[in-house]
């Protein structure tokens, strides 16, 4: 009978000195750092950088009282905001690359069932990312912005500051791209054994009130963004559990699927 001990390690060989893990690293930080600067070279070149903040701007602009725009109060602003706002965009649009540098320096090290469980992640917290700052900007800002103003007095004139209202964007891109991670904590912590799927179930009631408690401290004081970003968090959980149960048996390492319950000999 063969011992289990003694099968080949897969990754067997595969060392590499220090020297040249630091090599590697460099690279790919290097083509990381060549992609970001594309993208942000090219988005200076078209739209530029005060179309790029005219963009972001827009949502608000629209609710904006006829005659109203954004100020700058700082004598730099107008200058270093849509700058900053490039940058962003440019890190945004080439996080693939960013992301696919960092797999390819860590894959080498990883075992095939490994390599399962950590590229799906990978893509599936960046799809979930980028759609919640989608859906951040396409749906709740222009409800957000509406229902403010609905309660603006007539006798005071809105005209946001640009840096306020970059800080407010981002603080906001932030909540949600993160509350749309709630799919891969779920499953990263199924997968880790750390909770159960029944436990998981059992939960539901309390994660429904820990999604409001949180849209209530990271979110405006007003209803529509409380809402619009805690029940989204709760839709997502479920889909979180039922996303654990597959990715569970599809990402076993052999020896889990060989022997699904240790026996004593």
């Amino acid at each position: 009978m063969s011992d289990p001990s003694k099968k080949d390690d897969e990754l067997a060989g595969s060392e590499q000195p220090f020297v040249q893990h630091l090599i590697e690293l460099r690279d790919r930080l290097v083509k990381a750092t060549i992609a970001i600067v594309v993208v942000a070279v090219a988005l200076a070149l078209y739209p530029g950088p005060s179309a790029l903040y005219d963009l972001l701007a827009a949502p608000l602009v629209s609710h904006l009282p006829a005659g109203s725009t954004l100020i700058a109060t700082s004598v730099i602003s107008p200058f270093m905001v849509p700058l900053k706002v490039l940058m962003m965009a440019a890190l945004l649009i080439a996080l693939p690359v960013v992301l696919y540098q960092i797999w390819a320096f860590v894959a080498p090290g990883l075992y095939s069932h490994e390599k399962k469980l950590v590229l799906p992640l990978v893509v599936s917290s960046t799809l979930l990312f980028f759609l919640g700052v989608a859906f951040c900007y396409f749906f709740v800002f222009g409800r957000v912005f509406a229902f403010i103003q609905s309660f603006a007095p007539k006798s005071i004139t809105a005209s946001p500051d640009i840096e306020a209202y970059l800080s407010f964007v981002l603080s906001m891109f932030l909540a949600f791209g993160l509350a749309f991670e709630v799919p891969v904590v779920v499953v990263v912590l199924a997968r880790m054994g750390i909770f159960s799927i029944e436990k998981l179930k059992e939960f539901r009631g309390y994660f429904v009130v820990l999604a409001f408690i949180i849209a209530a401290i990271v979110t405006p004081p007003d209803v529509v963004s409380q809402l619009a970003l805690a029940i989204p968090m709760v839709a997502l959980y479920e889909i979180g559990i039922i996303a654990a149960q597959v990715f569970i048996k599809h990402t076993k390492a052999p020896d889990d699927e060989a022997n699904p319950t240790t026996t004593s000999s």
